[in-house]
C-alpha cells in the first residue's frame, strides 16, 4: 500500500494506522485511515481495511461507509455484504437487504457458514416484507443433508413473528433440540411461544431443553427469557448465537466471531443474549476493556450470569475485591451451581478464603445424591482440605481428607491428595505412602501423581526409587517448578551435583517468590534440611 503514496503526511497516517493496528485500538486505527483516505482514496487495499478496523471499533456509519465503497467497486467480500444487509435490515429496506444478500456468487449457501447465515436472513426478510411462507428458506435448508434442528426451531419462531402461533406450536413439539445451537434456538423459541399464549407448547419444548441439557448450565440458558416479535430481533439473536459459538471454540477465528457479534449488536443492542455474545467475542478478540464497558452503565440491571462476566473481567483487570463481591452478589441473585463455581474461582484468585468456602458450600447446596454429583462433593471436601492446609489447620483438613476417601476410595486425584498432603507433614507416612502408590498404580501417565511418589519415595530415603520417577514426572510436566525443583534435590542426594545445579536453575526460571529464595540458597550452598523442598 505505502508504494503509492508519495506524500509525508499520508505515509506518516499509514504508519500511525499499522501501529494503532498492531496495539488493538480499531478506533485509533481507522481514524488514522480516514485521514489516508481523504488524501488517497483510491489506494488499493485501504477500503478493506478501513472496513475492518470499523467492525472492530463498532462504528456502523463508517463500516458502511467502507462497505458500500467496496461493493460498488465489485469488492463483494463477506463482511461487506453482512454490514449491508444489516444496514438495509436495520432501515426496514426489505427489497436493499435482500439485493445485497443475492449479490455475491456463493449466495445459493454451498460453504457452511452461508449455509447458516443465507436461508436465516431470507427468513427473517421475507417476515420484514410480508412474503407468505417466510419459514420455507430455513425448512428447506434444515431438510438438506444433516438433519438441522435449528434451522427447524428458528423456523418456529419465523412463524411465530408472522402470526401464525399454532403452526409454530406444532413444528416445535416435532422438533428435538440436540446440539448447543439448537438447544438456545429453542430457549428464545420457548419464551417466544409463551408471550404468543402458547404455554403449554413452551413447557413441552423447556421440558426437552433440560433433558437436552443434561443438567449442564450453560451461560446462554441461564439469560433472562426474551421473546422474539421483529426480523431485526430475530436476525440478532441467530447472528449472537453464531458469535458466540464461534468465541468459546478452540482455535476458531476471532474476527469471524466479532463480525457477528457486532452485526447482532446493531441489530438490536437491547436482547441480553446480544450483548454477552458481544462481550464473548471482544473477550477472545483480547479487548476485555471494550468487553467491561458493555457490562457497565447501562440503564438495566444485569442479570446475574453477566453480572458474573463482568467480575471475571473486573478481576482479570486486577480487582479482585471488587471483583469477589459483586460475583457473591451474582450467586445471592441467582444461586445457580455454575456461577458458583465462577465464583469460587475469582474469590481463589483473590486469595479470599472466607469467600471460597462460601462458595464452596453454595455449590455443596445443589448436589443430590447421583454418580456425578457424589464425585463433585468428593471435589468439594477436596478443596475445602486445601483451604485448611492454607491456615496450618491439618486436624480440620485431614477430617474433610478422610471424608473424601471414603466418599471416593479408589479416585486417584483424591488418593494423591490424601497421601500427599499427610506426607509433606510427616502424618503417618506409611498410610501416605501407600495411598499415592495406589494413586499412582491408576494413573501411571500422570506428571503429578508420579511427581507425588517420587517425592514420596525421596522422603523416606528411597532415593535411588525417586529419581527416575521424578524425571518421568519432569519430561510429562516441564513448565511446572515445583515438580523440577524435587528432580533437583533428588540428584543432589543422589550424589549427581551438577545435574542437580543445573536442574534447580531451571526451576528458578519458572519459580515464584519464596521457591526462587530456596532455590538461590541451594545453589550458594548445596541441599541442606532447611532449603529442601517443602
Amino acid at each position: 500500500m505505502q508504494a503509492a503514496v508519495d506524500d509525508g503526511a499520508t505515509l506518516a497516517a499509514l504508519a500511525d494506522a499499522r501501529l494503532a493496528e498492531e496495539a488493538n485500538d480499531p478506533a485509533a486505527a481507522l481514524a488514522a485511515l480516514t485521514r489516508v483516505a481523504s488524501a488517497a482514496p483510491d489506494l488499493p487495499g485501504l477500503r478493506g481495511r478501513m472496513l475492518e478496523q470499523a467492525i472492530q471499533a463498532g462504528d456502523l456509519p463508517a463500516a458502511r461507509s467502507a462497505a458500500l465503497r467496496l461493493w460498488q467497486g465489485g469488492d463483494r467480500r463477506f463482511d461487506a455484504q453482512l454490514v449491508l444487509v444489516v444496514d438495509a435490515m436495520r432501515r426496514a429496506d426489505w427489497k436493499g437487504a435482500r439485493d445485497y444478500l443475492n449479490g455475491r456468487s456463493d449466495k445459493a449457501g454451498g460453504d457452511p457458514i452461508s449455509r447458516l447465515i443465507v436461508p436465516t436472513f431470507q427468513s427473517w426478510i421475507d417476515v420484514g416484507a410480508r412474503e407468505k411462507a417466510p419459514e420455507r428458506h430455513l425448512l428447506a435448508a434444515a431438510g438438506k443433508g444433516r438433519p438441522e434442528p435449528a434451522l427447524e426451531l428458528e423456523a418456529a419462531l419465523v412463524q411465530l413473528a408472522a402470526k401464525r402461533p399454532a403452526e409454530a406450536a406444532t413444528l416445535a413439539a416435532e422438533t428435538t433440540p440436540t446440539d448447543r445451537l439448537s438447544q438456545l434456538v429453542a430457549l428464545r423459541l420457548a419464551a417466544t411461544l409463551a408471550a404468543a399464549g402458547e404455554g403449554e407448547a413452551a413447557d413441552a419444548l423447556r421440558g426437552r431443553i433440560a433433558l437436552a441439557a443434561g443438567g449442564r448450565e450453560d451461560p446462554m440458558l441461564l439469560l433472562p427469557d426474551q421473546a422474539v416479535s421483529t426480523p431485526r430481533g430475530g436476525m440478532a439473536h441467530w447472528l449472537a448465537l453464531l458469535g458466540d459459538g464461534f468465541a468459546r471454540m478452540p482455535n476458531s477465528s476471532a474476527k469471524l466471531s466479532l463480525l457477528f457479534g457486532r452485526a447482532a449488536f446493531w441489530l438490536d443492542d437491547g436482547d441480553w443474549a446480544v450483548r454477552s455474545a458481544l462481550v464473548e467475542s471482544l473477550g477472545r478478540a483480547d479487548r476485555e476493556r471494550d468487553a467491561m464497558a458493555l457490562l457497565s452503565g447501562g440503564r438495566a440491571a444485569l442479570p446475574p450470569v453477566l453480572q458474573m462476566r463482568r467480575a471475571e473481567l473486573m478481576a482479570d483487570a486486577g480487582d479482585l475485591s471488587g471483583a469477589t463481591a459483586l460475583a457473591e452478589a451474582a450467586v445471592k441473585a441467582s444461586p445457580a451451581r455454575s456461577l458458583f463455581a465462577r465464583f469460587a474461582d475469582i474469590a481463589r484468585r483473590a486469595d479470599d478464603r472466607e469467600a471460597t468456602a462460601r462458595a464452596y458450600a453454595g455449590i455443596e447446596a445443589t448436589l443430590g445424591e447421583g454418580p456425578e454429583d457424589r464425585a463433585l462433593r468428593g471435589n468439594l471436601l477436596i478443596a475445602g482440605a486445601e483451604l485448611r492446609l492454607q491456615a496450618d489447620d491439618w486436624d480440620g483438613a485431614s477430617t474433610l481428607i478422610e471424608q473424601a476417601v471414603v466418599l471416593r476410595p479408589d479416585d486417584p486425584a483424591v488418593l494423591n491428595f490424601a497421601g500427599y498432603s499427610a506426607i509433606e507433614r510427616r502424618k503417618d507416612v506409611a498410610q501416605a505412602l501407600a495411598r499415592i502408590e495406589a494413586a499412582w498404580r491408576a494413573e501411571p501417565q500422570d506428571a503429578a501423581i508420579t511427581d507425588s511418589l517420587g517425592w514420596a519415595y525421596f522422603l523416606t530415603g528411597r532415593t535411588a526409587d525417586a529419581v527416575p520417577l521424578l524425571e518421568k514426572a519432569q519430561a510429562g510436566d516441564p513448565g511446572n517448578a515445583v515438580i523440577v525443583e524435587h528432580l533437583g534435590d533428588a540428584y543432589w542426594q543422589a550424589g549427581r551435583r551438577f545435574q542437580a545445579r543445573y536442574t534447580w536453575r531451571a526451576a528458578a526460571l519458572l519459580a515464584e517468590a519464596d521457591m526462587a529464595a530456596r532455590l538461590a540458597a541451594k545453589l550458594r550452598d548445596g541441599l541442606t534440611t532447611a532449603t529442601t523442598a517443602p
